[in-house]
């Protein structure tokens, strides 16, 4: 429930940007910003936010993840300002950053039978793709139907069971997970590096993608990123373990898997508002 909650709110909000336009002021760039604090916040903290699972215990910090999605998801739906909407989305990704990064750890320290892991991998791998088809549907129907408020507050309830449900089920750690010490300057690296790499690609169009800002926030987050596999490559307790790219699998698996989300996302993004403000569709 929570992934597809999480991947849902991912493509949810596109159907209903022009009603959220209408309503708020957006200007056409600015607009755009209802998506990016997402991404931003969801981009920047998912490696932070799986290692501090790994310290701190899954149970507890799935469980932060889940509410402070769903408190921001309620600030979302009571919001009546740009800046209120934009910076509610952000502590949203937040959130979800969090919740998703440690869920599939849940999953494998839960089912440890070979079969039974299977299966569950595959309801999740299953329910986070058709989150993203379920999110426009049901995106289109709440904003016709009531308002464009609603594509928010439709996660209060879930998250509200999510979170009952993950108190009565999961079980509690008994100790971290991870008997290391957290990579603090790994941590500061890549999250800040991330953050600034999304900054500017998501505001790459408005500013202009040869302008000296665009090019500096990518070059900052470059020498941040080999800052950052400096560090992970001495450190005893790495944040991401280097070693892991050495297996084929796994790195074309995380290739494809970007080049996946990067468009599907874009052409949720575009085709929503294609279609309602150039084709006039509802």
């Amino acid at each position: 429930m929570s992934s597809l909650m999480i991947v849902l709110d991912t493509t949810i909000v596109n159907v209903a940007l022009p009603s959220i336009r209408a309503d708020l002021g957006f200007s056409q760039t600015s607009l755009a910003w209802v998506v990016n604090a997402y991404l931003l916040t969801f981009g920047g903290f998912l490696l932070l936010g799986g290692r501090l699972g790994d310290l701190f215990g899954h149970r507890r910090l799935f469980l932060i993840g889940i509410t402070l999605f769903t408190a921001a998801s309620l600030t979302c739906g009571l919001a009546t300002s740009q800046g209120f909407l934009v910076g509610a989305r952000a502590v949203q990704g937040l959130g979800g950053a969090v919740a998703s990064a440690v869920s599939l750890s849940l999953m494998v320290n839960l089912f440890t039978e070979p079969a039974e892991r299977a299966k569950a991998m595959g309801v999740f791998g299953f329910v986070a793709a058709g989150g993203g088809s379920i999110g426009v549907l049901l995106g289109g129907i709440l904003t016709d139907v009531l308002n464009w408020h609603w594509i928010f507050l439709v996660n209060v309830p879930i998250g509200a069971a999510v979170c009952v449900l993950s108190l009565r089920l999961l079980p509690a750690a008994r100790g971290p997970a991870f008997s290391g010490r957290l990579d603090v300057a790994g941590a500061v690296t890549v999250t800040v590096s991330l953050m600034l790499a999304v900054y500017a690609i998501v505001n790459g169009n408005q500013k202009g993608w040869a302008s000296a800002q665009t090019l500096g926030l990518l070059g900052a987050a470059l020498v941040l990123m080999a800052l950052f596999l400096g560090i992970e490559s001495r450190v005893r307790s790495p944040l991401m373990p280097l070693r892991l790219f050495r297996l084929r699998n796994v790195a074309t698996a995380n290739v494809v898997g970007v080049l996946w989300a990067a468009a599907m996302f874009a052409w949720f993004f575009l085709s929503a508002l294609y279609l309602q403000l150039v084709l006039g569709y509802t």
